[in-house]
């Protein structure tokens, strides 16, 4: 009975973690720099652009084994960097207490460009006459982002908000692979995770199927709700 696997409880655990961790980098980090920089020159506009996407194009593996170095605790550059500083050396992927969010800040680095780039088309994409006439009325720039850009947003915010649950967690199983494989002490697994390794590490086919079944229906109860809660609280233009 897979329900009676601490190491399934722990990883569905881990999951939820691992959602709640990546929802303010995946969504409000770049929501704040979609609106913020929305006003910059159209070339270094173009330039911040470009240069925040460049981690959605590494692949995934690449950039494990290259943060695998950076944050090795004897001669990896951030530690080096820490010691600079004059604090101690940290255990990024060995402590059971820091692997996990280690995870999470990398799984969500690599999604900030594209959650920005989607964000910035969607607040591009509002009409003009719409802030002119605010900003004609004196509305201030807070007024104008909390009374029209993010009502308008909503429907965009939504939609990675929905992404990132779902799919946050499948987007880290990359990282936790190569880089930690489920430990220290099962701290960094998630229910991807899991399912990947009882069926293709131990060979236990059946856990592996519950399991799917299990993520199968909790993930798609979730869409559900989401996609009836899109529906409900979206705010268009038209």
């Amino acid at each position: 009975n897979i329900f009676s696997l601490p190491k399934f409880w722990q990883a569905l655990g881990n999951t939820g973690w691992y959602i709640a961790g990546l929802l303010p980098l995946a969504v409000a980090l770049p929501l704040a720099i979609a609106i913020f920089t929305a006003d910059l020159p159209p070339r270094t506009r173009m330039v911040y652009r470009g240069i925040i996407f460049v981690p959605m194009i590494v692949a995934p593996v690449v950039a494990a084994a290259i943060w695998r170095w950076l944050l090795d605790p004897g001669h990896g550059m951030v530690n080096m960097m820490l010691r600079d500083f004059g604090l101690r050396p940290l255990r990024f992927l060995q402590d059971p207490n820091l692997a996990l969010w280690t995870i999470v800040v990398l799984t969500g680095w690599k999604l900030i460009g594209f959650s920005t780039l989607i964000l910035s088309a969607a607040n591009a994409n509002i009409n003009p006459s719409l802030i002119e006439a605010a900003r004609m009325d004196g509305a201030s720039k807070w007024e104008i982002i909390r009374d029209i850009r993010l009502p308008l947003l909503s429907s965009t915010v939504l939609f990675l908000v929905m992404m990132t649950i779902l799919l946050g967690a499948q987007w880290s199983f990359s990282y936790i692979n190569v880089l930690t494989a489920g430990g220290p002490l099962g701290s960094s697994t998630n229910i991807y995770y899991v399912l990947w390794d009882f069926g293709f590490s131990s060979l236990s086919v059946g856990w592996s199927s519950a399991a799917a079944v299990i993520l199968f229906l909790g993930f798609g109860t979730l869409a559900f709700v989401l996609f009836r809660l899109i529906d409900r609280v979206s705010f268009h233009d038209n």
